[in-house]
């Protein structure tokens, strides 16, 4: 099987299978099966509470899944979020997590530390191998910034830049751990439309460098005129899944948002 974007097939980057998350005894994502294409950009939506972020959860390793399994370009990925980073798969946050008192550059730097060799004892000394790749992560970390715009600020203080701009920061430095796909919790919230707009720009940005990308959002404008495909998450469960206009336009989609009238029954 294979993801589509349009008529063009794309071998899968990541395929999900029946991922399954139990807390005690509530199931907050019950048997999802998702699958991301190469430089494809996924959304996943639901009301509050629906699993989406849980679900990003098991993806990235911070929760080990009750059932189910989670694989990226063919390997299996383990329950420790250092190793799924390093495996290729980087994400953002729903609440921003930025070192407010490193600079905006440091923050970056601190993002390929997963990509860097050199060891202890080289990097107690600055030896030679720790300088060159001090120098080589200080490059690529500025090239980034330049990426997402922030180049500039780049010696500010994270903690002094505006809201659009720290949400940004930590885009660029999820960037940096260099991965094939990557996973973005709300980037817009809490945005102004113009930031929104340029949030958007930036995302198609990252899929032209050859990421695929999965976006969890609840601006839905943002979500139907970005994505090549959506998936609902409703109560932990995929609702529907097709194109933007597909799910737009289901009547099971519209009756999660809205409610669905008294004595009546949702089919999932």
């Amino acid at each position: 099987m294979t993801a589509t974007v349009g008529d063009t097939p794309h071998k899968p980057v990541l395929r999900v299978s029946g991922v399954t998350m139990r807390f005690g005894g509530l199931t907050a994502v019950d048997g999802v099966d998702f699958t991301v294409g190469e430089q494809e950009i996924v959304g996943l939506i639901g009301p509050n509470g629906a699993g989406k972020t849980t679900f990003f959860n098991c993806l990235t390793g911070m929760y080990v899944p009750t059932a189910g399994q989670v694989i990226y370009r063919g390997t299996p990925l383990s329950g420790r979020p250092d190793l799924v980073t390093k495996a290729g798969v980087a994400r953002t946050f729903q609440n921003i997590r930025l070192f407010p008192n490193m600079t905006v550059v440091e923050n970056v730097k601190v993002g390929r530390h997963c990509r860097t060799t050199v060891g202890a004892l080289s990097a107690l000394v600055r030896g030679p191998k720790y300088r060159r790749e001090e120098r080589e992560t200080e490059a690529q970390a500025r090239e980034l910034l330049d990426f997402v715009g922030l180049a500039d600020a780049a010696d500010d203080l994270a903690r002094n830049l505006p809201y659009g701009d720290q949400r940004r920061l930590e885009i660029a430095r999820a960037l940096a751990s260099d991965p094939g796909l990557l996973l973005l919790d709300e980037p817009t919230a809490g945005m102004n439309p113009l930031e929104t707009a340029q949030t958007k720009d930036l995302v198609f940005k990252i899929r032209d460098r050859g990421l695929a990308v999965v976006v969890i959002e609840h601006d839905m404008r943002f979500i139907f005129t970005l994505c090549d495909r959506v998936a609902v998450l409703v109560q932990g469960r995929k609702l529907i899944e097709g194109s933007p206009a597909q799910v737009q336009h289901d009547e099971r989609v519209i009756a999660a948002y809205i409610g669905t009238p008294a004595g009546s029954e949702q089919q999932a």
